[in-house]
């Protein structure tokens, strides 16, 4: 089922996680260890993240280096499949710009089409760690954007091959990202927002936000959305603080600013079990004022961690 229709469906906030596809080498039991314990809060949906390749220089006899391709998680197609399968709960597979040309990213929309997948979230991604900003795959897409008229124009039976007659249309729920606080990207929120109507213009159909841990910038960034007139379905992305390391690695990376508050009381803490506590709290106070103000469904950036994620969940469940 779509996405957007479950969410009309319900007549309260939902629950939905997104996980981490298991290191090369581990079995999927190690995602059913992060998705049974939630199972409790019937997930709406669980997105799968996609993880580009990585590029390190591996010394060779002779001295010289050699630059090597490393992929250190599976894709998300046969993830997704097994989630559905197993659970009978709708999987959103992350689809990205990195790492793909055009022709391999129908490929994989066919391949989820063939499946039965019918939610997709359409994203950039990040640049690896080698560059120093997002470089697209040779005829691949430079933006979400592109990506999103790509899966836009499957949905009309378009394919890339132009002499293709009568092609069976793909029937995808797109998804787009939203950045409360922008993207790190983006000069300022005005653009930001300027290019996220594009993407709603363009066939997306939903949107799921960046961590934020100030309900007031979500607030703040629908508001925006809605007097530009994004009238799409905006959910808001949670994160539960869990150790210290993350006061330094959350605010640079994500580009997300965390409350005086909520840092204080972190410095405060000697352990990051009493962190962890911290951020539990933080969060059910947050998913509280969340849900009193009817957002359609809270969705938890779990990074593989169920143990936290529950203890909030039972708390506004």
């Amino acid at each position: 089922m779509k996405l957007t229709d479950i969410l009309k469906k319900s007549q309260k906030t939902l629950f939905s996680i997104e996980i981490l596809p298991p290191l090369k080498g581990k079995g999927i039991q190690s995602i059913y260890n992060v998705i049974d314990p939630l199972l409790e809060f019937k997930p709406a949906f669980i997105d799968v993240t996609y993880h580009r390749e990585e590029y390190i220089y591996k010394k060779r006899p002779g001295g010289y280096l050699e630059k090597v391709s490393v992929r250190k998680r599976p894709g998300t197609v046969g993830i997704c499949a097994a989630l559905m399968y197993k659970y009978n709960i709708e999987a959103v597979p992350h689809i990205i710009c990195g790492g793909f040309n055009k022709e391999e990213t129908e490929n994989a929309l066919i391949d989820l089409h063939f499946l039965g997948i019918q939610n997709v979230l359409a994203l950039r991604g990040d640049s690896i760690k080698s560059e120093p900003y997002f470089v697209p795959e040779p005829g691949g897409h430079a933006y979400a954007l592109d990506l999103v008229k790509q899966i836009a124009a499957m949905n009309k039976g378009i394919y890339l091959d132009e002499e293709m007659k009568d092609a069976e249309p793909t029937d995808f729920c797109i998804g787009v990202a939203g950045y409360p606080e922008k993207h790190f990207e983006a000069p300022n929120i005005q653009t930001d927002l300027h290019y996220l109507k594009q993407k709603i213009d363009a066939g997306a159909h939903y949107i799921v936000t960046q961590m934020f841990f100030d309900n007031k910038k979500y607030f703040n960034f629908v508001e925006k959305c809605r007097e530009i007139g994004i009238t799409v379905p905006i959910i808001p992305g949670i994160k539960i603080l869990s150790s210290k390391k993350q006061l330094l690695t959350i605010p640079k990376v994500f580009n997300v600013e965390i409350p005086f508050e909520l840092s204080q009381a972190v410095h405060k803490c000697k352990s990051d079990e009493e962190v962890q506590n911290v951020g539990i709290e933080w969060s059910i106070q947050q998913c509280k004022e969340l849900i009193q103000q009817n957002v359609p469904c809270l969705h938890f950036y779990t990074m593989g961690n169920a143990t936290i994620t529950k203890k909030v969940a039972e708390k506004i469940f």
